[in-house]
């Protein structure tokens, strides 16, 4: 296996017991197709430069510092290392100050996930004695660690032969949905209309499967690279066409259903179904499968590649930006 290099490095500490932890980051960006801003009379790549505000003049990087604002255009000068003075137990160690329950954490304040492993052979025995212990109860760790110079509160969970790390968001940092669902009505469903929803709702139940997703923006991104690469003609956006205004709902449910009976969706014995007396029962509603392929390789244009010029160097396969 690669050697991962750990984002963080330091200590988890549960009362008197402690072990060196290494902290490695559980998500990645580095796949996606990456764009680099070119110059379009040259061809060139464009680098950002740093200009004084006032003066309009370049700065060279190592003039360059941190500020904060405590009057309009009047900066307070902070130097590295006054803010890497700033000494907090966190820094270094992970105390665990409390344990909740998992179902208690409101989903809103879950922030980035980190994988956390034991660094030193000889503290692997106290980072198991943590670990299983947490395993035992249906109980998450509460904790503290800096990271990028900002304090974070983070979620600690058994995941595998680790822990699941993940940083939650401050209450300031969390927006109250009341600012945006204050003017939502209260609408009183008709129970009719909300058995044949609950079926289509039963039709499509499955199980998560995170492999089953895939990005077919990204998709038709890559294919866009391709056919350029090739000398084909860019395709052109279709005009995108809003959905009908539905004029009956409850026509709108039962055409759901009927359109997937008659396309051969297997019909779902449901609750819903059972409550509906004297009405014939209907079949629930199918899967529908993209049949879209969920890595660069398998995406192939068909598009002949046109003549290229003698002169012109032979272009390089568009690619994904690898994470290191």
């Amino acid at each position: 296996m690669p050697t991962v290099r750990p984002y963080w490095k330091g200590y988890i500490k549960l009362a008197l017991v402690s072990c060196p932890i290494a902290l490695y980051t559980a998500s990645s960006s580095g796949e996606r197709v990456a764009f680099r801003q070119i110059n379009k009379k040259t061809g060139n790549r464009l680098r950002q430069q740093l200009i004084d505000d006032v003066t309009r003049e370049p700065v060279e990087a190592a003039e360059k510092g941190r500020g904060y604002e405590y009057a309009k255009n009047s900066y307070l000068l902070i130097e590295d290392e006054e803010i890497e003075s700033i000494e907090v137990e966190s820094n270094h160690m992970i105390e665990i100050d409390s344990f909740v329950p998992r179902s208690e954490i409101d989903e809103r304040y879950l922030d980035s996930p980190y994988y956390i492993g034991p660094n030193d052979p000889v503290g692997q025995e106290a980072f198991a004695v943590i670990r299983e212990a947490m395993r035992d109860k249906d109980m998450v760790a509460l904790g503290r660690v800096v990271l990028a110079k900002r304090e974070r509160v983070i979620m600690l969970q058994p995941w595998d032969k680790g822990l699941l790390g993940t940083t939650l968001r401050y209450p300031y940092e969390v927006r109250d949905s009341k600012d945006y669902f204050y003017d939502i009505p209260d609408v009183k469903i008709a129970p009719d209309m909300l058995t044949l929803a609950e079926h289509i709702l039963k039709s499509k139940e499955t199980t998560f499967d995170p492999s089953k997703f895939v990005d077919r923006y990204e998709q038709a991104v890559i294919q866009l690279l391709e056919k350029k690469q090739e000398g084909a003609p860019a395709p052109k956006a279709a005009a995108f066409v809003a959905p009908t205004n539905v004029v009956s709902l409850m026509d709108a449910l039962r055409r759901s259903i009927a359109e997937d009976e008659s396309a051969g969706g297997a019909p779902k014995k449901t609750a819903g179904a059972q409550a509906q007396k004297g009405k014939k029962r209907v079949a629930g509603q199918g899967e529908l499968l993209l049949p879209i392929a969920g890595r660069k390789g398998e995406v192939k244009s068909e598009t002949k590649p046109a003549a290229q010029p003698e002169a012109k160097p032979a272009a390089q396969p568009a690619t994904r930006r690898k994470s290191g």
